[in-house]
């Protein structure tokens, strides 16, 4: 039976949230994170809702020597990787900054990881490695490598140097994770996205401007292929893809040896105007939104085939738009509240 797992990147929105269900699940998280895009108070948060204290240290992935120093300190059971740079905007205009951290950062850990004979990972890859998919919704059959950007070629090229991995050493049990779009936060509003700077993603950029911190939101794109012109995206719950790794690791557990691939989706196709609206109404009043151009890298519709990851790690998301939407909200009231 697995106990310790090495989250990396565990102070992060999914990451935070993934350690909350690490330790409610029986096991004993242990969080590697340079806090480049979160804050090192969330280890009080997440003692706050679980009663318990992950052990925390502030390292760099990139930084062999740090990590083992950790590897020497706990015995590792297994290691569940988020760490990463994840804006698709900037992935286009800084490609060399994103290669250097998740591809080098991702091989300097399996090197440590077989230094110390650890041979489980779970890691946290994207819908991105799709690129633009052929057919909707997207099962892992789907040919991937076509990304349109270079933060979802990072995901592919890890999830290609892992398999090879496993080529060269199969006592590995390696499950990848193609997560969709996470949106939401833990209900007790303590834990949510809550990016350093102008936010990337659509979800914290809503709530920003329902809070007044920003005067609207810009929708990008009006003239895709889709119901209403703006992009179609598969929205889950945090908490619900935060479960799903620990799915992925019970099954890692009892698994033979292998290279395992999942979507983590709710197979539900979502607007950028449809999740205006669902916020709107959890709001109470309009959303005040602007239609900019396209970003460079975005697709027009890419929803999931949850299918496998149901049968095999016997996984569903159960959190509607609606949930989403609120939790969402919750914690940003709860963020100006301690402003």
């Amino acid at each position: 039976m697995y106990k310790n797992i090495l989250v990396t990147g565990g102070t992060g929105y999914i990451g935070s949230h993934t350690v909350v269900e690490l330790i409610t699940a029986g096991y004993t998280p242990i969080i590697v994170d340079n806090l480049s895009n979160s804050k090192a108070d969330v280890v009080d948060r997440i003692e706050k809702i679980t009663g318990v204290r992950p052990a925390f240290y502030p390292y760099d992935i990139n930084d062999a020597e740090s990590l083992r120093k950790v590897f020497s300190s706990h015995k590792i059971d297994s290691v569940i990787h988020f760490a990463g740079l994840k804006a698709v905007g900037e992935s286009v205009a800084l490609p060399l900054k994103y290669y250097r951290n998740n591809i080098t950062g991702t091989v300097t850990l399996i090197e440590v990881m077989k230094e110390y004979q650890v041979k489980s990972l779970v890691f946290s890859s994207s819908a991105t490695v799709y690129g633009d998919p052929e057919v909707v919704p997207i099962t892992e059959e789907a040919k991937v490598g076509g990304c349109t950007n270079p933060y979802g070629k990072t995901k592919y090229f890890i999830e290609e140097i892992l398999k090879d991995v496993y080529v060269s050493d199969n006592s590995f049990d390696i499950a990848l994770l193609r997560y969709f779009n996470p949106v939401g936060a833990h209900e007790s509003g303590l834990i949510g996205e809550n990016p350093n700077g102008i936010p990337n993603n659509l979800m914290p950029y809503i709530t920003q401007v329902a809070i007044g911190k920003r005067p609207h939101l810009n929708v990008f794109g009006n003239d895709y292929d889709t119901h209403d012109g703006t992009g179609v995206r598969d929205y889950i719950h945090v908490v619900d893809l935060a479960k799903g790794h620990i799915c992925a690791l019970k099954k890692l557990e009892k698994e033979a040896n292998g290279v395992f691939i999942y979507n983590l989706g709710t197979g539900k196709g979502y607007s950028v105007l449809d999740m205006v609206k669902a916020f709107s109404k959890v709001l109470g009043r309009p959303l005040p939104y602007q239609i900019a151009p396209r970003r460079a890298g975005d697709i027009a519709t890419c929803y999931a085939d949850p299918t496998l990851a149901e049968k095999e790690l016997g996984f569903k998301a159960v959190y509607d738009l609606e949930k989403m939407c609120a939790d969402s909200w919750h914690f940003q009231q709860c963020l100006k509240d301690e402003e």
